[in-house]
């Protein structure tokens, strides 16, 4: 039986609007292990919610707030069905590397689920939802089998110590060739960051696809290239990669060979982006389009100052770079920073850099990651299209 816990602030609203996390110190203290099944009550005694239990500032992640469901493996089956089929009539075509669960958007928190072609990758996060892990697997093999899927592997997080392991069905390469509106890109599901690629910037990579014939682009923290892709797809005259980790620099390279461009005008640079931003600088390089996705500058709400200055600095060096009536695409993957702040901190590089922007285009993650409305911490990553002059 799950055990009870119970609020000791007025959380009643928040929760039934959604929001899937209760903070520890919004519940009675309680002794639990992080995996453990909890009936949430109020201070009168009403049941609110259901959920599992977590370590951490999370205590409990919120399953549902309906009386009559029971968190268990027909849930799990109910909510991987539903996330499964809004994929499959939104998913844009010549495109099998997407977003088939995204956790709390699709409530299931903790639960991360990416499809690359054949292969799929399942990431938990926190500690409370590792015990339910082959409960999971169970419920997802049918429907990636469905789809295609012949191997899926499991990753967790830098804090459980980052391990990867083959969870069902054979095992991928170690470099996968995915395909995103007929881009191919290349990625290390074994080795690469977040699950292997960045699958919330598709959109952001088919504006800049849609923007670039003729233009010279400088692609910031280019991971493994694919705005860099991108861009010469669309007709850029020339591309420059950077990014600080060689693999990455040296993925992006084979990137533009496996889409025919082994004779594109692409420099691809191992760099810190503050360094390449300073010889360049120096050398008066000029750039039509310059994009800059960098790590997360705030992995912490007590980061947050530090990292709007950060955010302020890169933008101000960044747009030293764009030439008069060119254009400039920001983006931040914090969830700690808000679209207002973000907007603040690219306010004050333009400052800096005396430059006036114009903003053409404000987005955020694609319909594969939704974000509950109730849930602002969801709402993680910020894109910013501005002209400069």
């Amino acid at each position: 039986m799950p055990r009870a816990v119970r609020l000791n602030r007025p959380l009643e609203r928040t929760i039934f609007a959604g929001h899937p996390w209760i903070y520890r110190d919004a519940l009675v203290p309680f002794e639990a292990e992080p995996g453990e099944l909890v009936d949430v009550f109020d201070k009168r005694g009403r049941l609110i919610a259901k959920g599992i239990v977590d370590a951490g500032p999370i205590g409990v992640r919120v399953f549902t707030t309906q009386p009559r469901e029971r968190v268990g493996v027909e849930l799990f089956r109910e909510r991987v069905s539903a996330a499964f089929a809004l994929r499959a009539r939104a998913v844009p075509a010549d495109t099998d590397a997407y977003r088939l669960l995204h956790g709390e958007g699709d409530r299931l928190p903790g639960v991360v689920c990416d499809r690359y072609g054949e292969f799929a990758v399942l990431k938990l996060d926190g500690e409370g939802v590792l015990p339910f892990r082959d409960a999971l697997v169970e419920v997802l093999a049918a429907p990636l089998a469905e789809l295609g899927v012949r191997g899926l592997l499991g990753r967790t997080s830098r804090k459980q110590g980052a391990e990867v392991e083959l969870l069902w069905g054979s095992a991928p390469p170690r470099e996968v060739e995915v395909h995103e509106r007929g881009m191919k890109l290349l990625a290390n599901l074994w080795e690469g960051q977040k699950t292997g690629l960045f699958l919330d910037h598709r959109e952001s990579r088919a504006r800049v696809r849609s923007l670039t014939r003729g233009l010279s682009v400088l692609n910031l923290y280019g991971y493994t290239g694919g705005f860099s892709v991108a861009a010469a797809l669309g007709g850029a005259r020339a591309v420059t990669t950077v990014d600080v980790a060689r693999p990455a620099i040296e993925l992006s390279v084979r990137t533009f060979a496996q889409n025919q461009l082994e004779a594109f005008a692409h420099e691809a640079v191992t760099e810190d982006v503050p360094q390449f931003l300073k010889r360049a600088a120096e050398a008066q390089r000029e750039y039509e389009l310059v994009i800059a996705d960098p790590p997360n500058f705030a992995p912490a709400q007590a980061k947050l100052e530090v990292a709007l200055e950060s955010y302020a600095t890169l933008h101000g060096n960044a747009l030293g770079l764009v030439s008069a009536g060119g254009l400039y695409l920001a983006a931040s993957c914090s969830s700690h920073v808000r679209m207002s702040d973000f907007l603040d901190s690219l306010r004050e590089g333009a400052r800096r850099a005396r430059r006036v922007l114009a903003i053409l285009e404000q987005t955020g993650a694609p319909f594969d990651h939704p974000r509950l409305l109730a849930f602002p911490e969801g709402d993680y990553l910020k894109v910013v299209l501005v002209l400069v002059n």
